[in-house]
């Protein structure tokens, strides 16, 4: 074969590979060409939080020693809360640490600390959705300011996550809720109440929250929605779904099996109180 000969089958070649790669990339549809892009930016976002866990561990462990045993996985949850700026994610841990010590400081609340929450039975947690996270029911309507007042529900809401984090299965690190607002009226109305709760999720759990589907929604429950949603962050909104009472299972199925959605909802799961679930 002469050079030339050898020039036009390389031009030949190179010119079939592209029209192959022209029609790859003609079929690859707008949802494939998003999933590419996301696990691209995943990668170029999985380095840099790689080189910053170690700076803000550096910069933690100056000022609070305790913080060595605190793991990368953690650091990395409060790097992505807060845009992986160093500075924000290392203050934001160092709180979070401080407020563990004094909130927190037998490593867990007791059941013998929110024995009226415990009563009111309105949280369970039992299964989990399509890529592993566990999943909590919680009843609103079955929520009433109790005599333990504001502390107790605060120690109740972190016996919750804590609850819900031990049962994370590895290489997973956040949940779903399905807060279920049926029967909801005023008298189940804790404004201070809901706000304290935020603050916990979003201060000190950070980057746990999946998402919440919200189902059963009464109308008048917007009023106190429109007082909540200002407190609460960006990243936050964008994980609250409202979900229409005619779409309900349906809605459910996108995000969790059958098997394991709760039986009130058509699945197959027996509801379990978060305080008796292992």
């Amino acid at each position: 074969m002469s050079k030339a000969e050898e020039r036009r089958l390389g031009s030949g070649l190179n010119s079939i590979s592209m029209n192959c790669q022209e029609i790859m990339e003609s079929k690859e549809t707008t949802e494939d060409k998003e999933t590419r892009r996301e696990q691209q930016d995943n990668m170029k976002n999985n380095l840099m939080e790689q080189t910053k866990i170690p700076q803000v561990r550096a910069i933690v462990e100056r000022q609070d020693p305790s913080s060595k045993e605190v793991d990368d996985l953690t650091i990395r949850r409060f790097l992505r809360a807060r845009d992986l700026d160093i500075g924000k994610a290392s203050s934001m841990l160092l709180r979070y640490l401080k407020w563990r010590r004094e909130f927190v400081p037998n490593g867990s609340v007791s059941l013998l600390e929110t024995p009226n929450e415990v009563a009111q039975n309105k949280m369970f947690l039992q299964g989990s959705d399509k890529k592993g996270r566990p999943v909590t029911v919680i009843l609103g309507a079955k929520h009433v300011q109790s005599k333990g007042g504001l502390e107790e529900f605060k120690r109740f809401v972190v016996y919750g996550f804590d609850k819900i984090c031990s049962r994370m299965p590895p290489g997973q690190e956040k949940f779903v809720v399905i807060g279920d607002l049926e029967g909801w009226g005023y008298a189940n109305s804790d404004i201070h109440g809901y706000l304290a709760g935020l603050s916990i999720l979003q201060e000190y759990y950070p980057e746990r929250l999946a998402k919440v589907l919200l189902v059963h929604a009464p109308y008048i429950f917007m009023a106190v929605w429109k007082i909540v949603y200002p407190f609460i962050d960006k990243n936050t909104r964008k994980k609250i779904v409202f979900v229409d009472n005619r779409k309900l299972k349906s809605t459910l199925l996108e995000e969790i099996d059958e098997s394991q959605i709760p039986d009130i909802y058509g699945g197959k799961l027996p509801l379990i109180p978060i305080h008796q679930s292992t």
